[in-house]
């Protein structure tokens, strides 16, 4: 590992969350770590705050508690780089923006109409190729796949390389060989540049097999374990009244 990427380890330490809203109380009291090269999913019903922990993390919404991050050494980063990748991108599809058009709006100030420099055009490709989108970067947005999509998103999410990347239920529109896809590809990432991952899903079954540790979210951590171990916690049976076999809810 070159010193660089050892730089880029980092740590994420959430102490005594909390998120309110007027009177009405979102997140309470939430403690959870992010460890290097781990990935942590967030798993409860909907309306349990996971999107507003996420949100949280990126000091998008106001709260309580301490959110801290560290690098390998356990020094403090106090800017850290957070990428995310949110559940979709809305967007009208019959606009005529193309993937080198999002990728200039979201790393250059020149206006998207004009013409795009060689250097962009190769950075972009080189983003794209990290997750094997490079065939997409002069397709309309809209004539995009839901996995072709959620990979380009993840590629913009690893520009500049992250200290902790977010992925907020990426895979919801996509189909099941697309999923697939998606998750090695995450892993991939995970294991070259060893940062620490929060996952929000709904899939148990992809919890269980790609998670190193899970956190049960209901305004506050209910459970905490690894998959295997959280998949028979008699909570989570009851919260999601099933069975549970690492299928999906």
């Amino acid at each position: 590992m070159n010193s660089y990427l050892h730089k880029c380890l980092c740590s994420v330490k959430i102490k005594n969350l909390g998120v309110k809203k007027g009177e009405h109380t979102i997140l309470y009291d939430v403690s959870l770590n992010a460890n290097h090269g781990e990935i942590l999913a967030l798993i409860g019903k909907n309306g349990s705050g996971k999107t507003t922990l996420l949100k949280s993390i990126m000091n998008r919404i106001e709260h309580t508690g301490t959110i801290e991050f560290f690098n390998s050494s356990g020094t403090k980063i106090l800017s850290p780089r957070i990428g995310y990748v949110p559940q979709t991108l809305i967007f009208d599809k019959s606009t005529p923006i193309t993937v080198l058009d999002l990728f200039c709006a979201n790393s250059s100030y020149t206006p998207i109409w004009l013409k795009h420099s060689k250097s962009i055009k190769r950075k972009a490709y080189e983003l794209l190729e990290k997750v094997g989108a490079q065939d997409n970067l002069n397709k309309k947005l809209g004539n995009l796949s839901g996995g072709e999509l959620q990979r380009v998103l993840l590629a913009f999410a690893l520009e500049p390389l992250p200290d902790l990347l977010l992925l907020d239920e990426p895979v919801s529109a996509v189909d099941r060989k697309g999923i697939s896809l998606f998750y090695e590809l995450v892993i991939s990432m995970r294991n070259e540049f060893h940062m620490p991952i929060i996952l929000v899903s709904h899939d148990l079954g992809h919890v269980k097999k790609y998670a190193s540790s899970v956190a049960l979210i209901d305004k506050t951590v209910v459970a905490f374990d690894t998959p295997d171990k959280i998949m028979i916690n008699p909570i989570v049976r009851e919260t999601f009244g099933l069975n549970i076999d690492g299928g999906e809810i």
